[in-house]
Formats: structure tokens, C-alpha cells, sequence
């Protein structure tokens, strides 16, 4: 029995507070562009043909009309065409395109930063270390090699780290 008594609930609960909200009253009128306004709050005293639509009408009605400032917005913009939407799109999707190109060159400036220290770093610790030779042989660094790598990796570092 619990379950149809939850089923009705259900049903009906949306229904009556559907009716609820539609008792709001409705107002329609011109506006002094010559454009028509449906709206829920009553029309200023000076728009043309006022009418209500329906609804219950509330019990307070300020009909006074709201001194303009100058920091209230001016007319919205009319809505954009698919073009221009589309313009939009294509402009932020080009400008996301070059952050990330620009954030992925500064990352590989920094790799390679890191490699060319980590290089100097490691000729400058003077442990032994081999090069292949043509016939893909290792063979070991002499003083002379590792100085003339060395100042390689260096000059690699002042363009790579600036």
C-alpha cells in the first residue's frame, strides 16, 4: 500500500507546485525602442500599451521608475550571428594552439638547459669516459678530447639556459 501512496506522491507533488509558480502574473508592453517586453515585473508608468496577460496580480505594485545611473549597462548586444560564432571559436582555438606551442618550445628550452648542465657536470668530473670511434668501438677520452668537449658543452649551455 506504501508504494502506490508513493507513486501518487510522485505524480502529483510536480504538478502542484507547477501550478504554483503558475499563478505568477504576466505583464506585456512596448518599451521606448518600439519593442515588445513580456515580463514578471510590472512595466514602468511610461511604457505604451500595458497590459497584464495573466496571473493573480500581487498585492504590492511599485509602479515608480528606477532612476538610471551611470554604470548601468547600455542595451544588450544583439545575439551573434553564426559567423561570428564561429570566428570566435576558430580565434580561440588558434590562440589555444599558440599557448600550448609556446608553453611546449619554453619545455624543450628547459630539457635541453638541464641535459647540457648535466653534460658539463659530468665532463667536469673527471671520471673516465669512452667515445665510439668510426669503427663503433669505445675508446677512452684523452685530456685533450674532454677539453674540447667540454668547452663544447659549455658555450651549448650559454645559448640553451638564457
Amino acid at each position: 500500500m506504501t508504494s502506490k501512496s508513493t507513486f501518487i506522491f510522485a505524480l502529483f507533488f510536480p504538478l502542484t507546485v507547477a501550478s504554483l509558480s503558475a499563478d505568477a502574473e504576466t505583464f506585456q508592453w512596448k518599451d521606448s525602442n518600439g519593442q515588445t517586453v513580456v515580463s514578471d515585473v510590472p512595466p514602468p508608468a511610461t511604457a505604451k500599451g500595458r497590459r497584464s496577460i495573466g496571473g493573480v496580480k500581487p498585492a504590492v505594485v511599485s509602479e515608480t521608475i528606477p532612476e538610471k545611473t551611470a554604470d548601468t549597462p547600455k542595451a544588450a548586444e544583439a545575439p551573434k550571428t553564426v559567423a561570428e560564432k564561429d570566428l570566435d571559436f576558430k580565434k580561440r582555438q588558434q590562440e589555444a594552439k599558440e599557448k600550448a606551442d609556446k608553453q611546449a618550445a619554453e619545455a624543450e628550452k628547459r630539457d635541453n638547459c638541464e641535459r647540457a648542465r648535466r653534460s658539463v657536470a659530468t665532463l667536469e668530473s673527471n671520471q673516465p669516459l669512452s667515445t665510439l670511434d668510426d669503427n663503433g668501438e669505445r675508446k677512452l677520452m684523452d685530456s685533450a678530447q674532454r677539453d674540447q668537449e667540454l668547452e663544447r658543452a659549455r658555450k651549448f649551455v650559454a645559448d640553451a639556459c638564457k
